[in-house]
């Protein structure tokens, strides 16, 4: 094995009953759950027991996610398993600056309660939705959402498949002519147009939790999702925008492999940044922090 990459999903792959048994079986997990009951208490509770519809609440997926995140980072830390890069879709980049130590713990999972607070209401101010369009290459999901005012290309996951965020009431005629086209737009579990700029008053919002926030330098290499390179020392400027901005999750990949990056480990409760990573570049062992650690242990 060469150089490990931390990566952290964002949302969508919630689920009511994530993160139970690595708080049961882990002391180090459980001592997360425990640190973000005391700050929002509940959060526990709703990993292990939220319904569906509670969990798809910005406002407690992202707290939810974030918790899960830490605490699997801190079974493979004490494991011994640490990474040379790490990167975060969406939400998860705030939990990668954690594990990269820009924040400690309890200053991240503030930041993170906050961003769902803000994105949600933010979220709430248009009546807006999100899709993954799969089987058509980039540009023309480009060209497809330049036919619609209010249609956005905002996360380049992998090759032949887009997510656009944008009005709900023109994502059917949005998906008709992506159906045209032969591709296909799945709804996505998500409430709200993340990454477009209908989340500009969010990233202005975001931005002044973090200017407030401690921070240090990393301690391991973190890729923007804003820009796909490292971070450099505009922590708040890339932080915030990438709320309102395009994740380039392709090139993130494409950057980390470059750099000699050829184990991926997903830390998240789902495997959908592991199938994206597999279809960037098949070359590379992309595994769930789950079966990382059914797999060491």
């Amino acid at each position: 094995m060469g150089k490990i990459a931390f990566v952290f999903s964002g949302q969508g792959d919630q689920y009511s009953g994530m993160g139970r048994d690595i708080a049961e079986k882990y002391p180090v997990a459980a001592s997360i759950y425990g640190m973000c009951d005391r700050l929002r208490p509940g959060t526990s509770s709703q990993c292990f027991e939220g319904t569906e519809e509670e969990l798809k609440e910005t406002k407690n997926t992202q707290p939810c996610l974030f918790a899960y995140e830490l605490a699997a980072v801190k079974v493979l830390q004490d494991k011994g398993i640490c990474p040379c890069a790490v990167a975060g879709f969406s939400l998860g980049e705030v939990t990668a600056a954690v594990a990269a130590g820009i924040f400690d713990d309890e200053t991240g999972f503030r930041l993170v309660c906050r961003r769902g607070e803000i994105m949600q209401r933010e979220a709430e101010k248009f009546d807006t939705a999100m899709a993954a369009v799969v089987k058509l290459p980039a540009g023309q999901v480009q060209e497809i959402c330049g036919r619609f005012p209010d249609i956005y290309p905002v996360n380049f996951n992998a090759p032949g498949q887009v997510s656009v965020s944008g009005l709900s009431s023109q994502m059917a005629d949005f998906s008709a002519e992506v159906r045209a086209a032969k591709g296909r737009a799945i709804p996505l579990k998500v409430k709200g147009a993340f990454h477009s700029p209908f989340m500009e008053g969010a990233a202005k919002a975001f931005a002044e939790e973090l200017i407030k926030a401690k921070r240090k330098a990393p301690q391991v290499t973190l890729y923007s999702n804003m820009t796909s390179e490292p971070y450099t020392d505009d922590v708040v400027g890339l932080l915030s925008k990438q709320i309102c901005s395009p994740v380039q999750w392709e090139k993130i990949i494409n950057n980390m492999t470059a750099m000699g990056i050829d184990t991926f480990i997903e830390i998240g409760p789902g495997k959908t940044l592991t199938n994206m990573i597999k279809k960037i570049n098949p070359q590379v062992t992309a595994v769930t922090v789950t079966d990382y650690i059914s797999g060491i242990i």
